[in-house]
């Protein structure tokens, strides 16, 4: 179990889970909606393309949040439901749904006197070339000419 004492942001490791690209979308719909076909959710959430539909779909399953049920008939049929894991999100989602409703009008509003006002000040100039960085051959010990390390 992780430590949550030394945490900056306990909530980050659940975040990275049901904020995913497109795992909001994807289990609101099947929330909402109960069991359905690929074809079927894929309608619901249209921006989705198949190939990251079946990619969310797997990672879901695999964070035990979808159930994926085949059916062995002519022609074969999947379907794709909440597990009672992914239900318990719920009362989270509807919170953030009334928060939407309440101050998402704000939010935009103050992105457009951000962007009016020209953001947070002048910029910096922008250098005409990109800084390039001199490879030294390996094993040299000068760290100069290298790309700071980003570890």
């Amino acid at each position: 179990m992780p430590d949550h004492d030394f945490d900056p942001c306990p909530i980050g490791p659940v975040a990275d889970v049901i904020f995913g690209r497109w795992t909001a979308p994807v289990l609101w719909v099947l929330n909402h909606h109960g069991r359905l076909r690929f074809t079927e959710l894929q309608r619901m959430v249209p921006a989705i393309t198949p190939k990251v539909l079946t990619a969310r779909l797997r990672q879901l399953e695999r964070d035990g949040l979808v159930e994926r049920t085949y059916h062995a008939e002519m022609p074969p049929r999947v379907e794709y439901a909440t597990t009672a894991l992914a239900r318990s999100l719920t009362p989270v989602f509807d919170t953030l749904s009334n928060w939407s409703d309440a101050y998402l009008d704000e939010v935009s509003a103050a992105r457009h006197r951000y962007d009016v006002a020209g953001g947070p000040g002048p910029a910096a100039p922008v250098t005409a070339r990109p800084t390039r960085y001199r490879r030294l051959p390996v094993g040299s010990d000068d760290p100069r000419g290298q790309p700071p390390s980003l570890g």
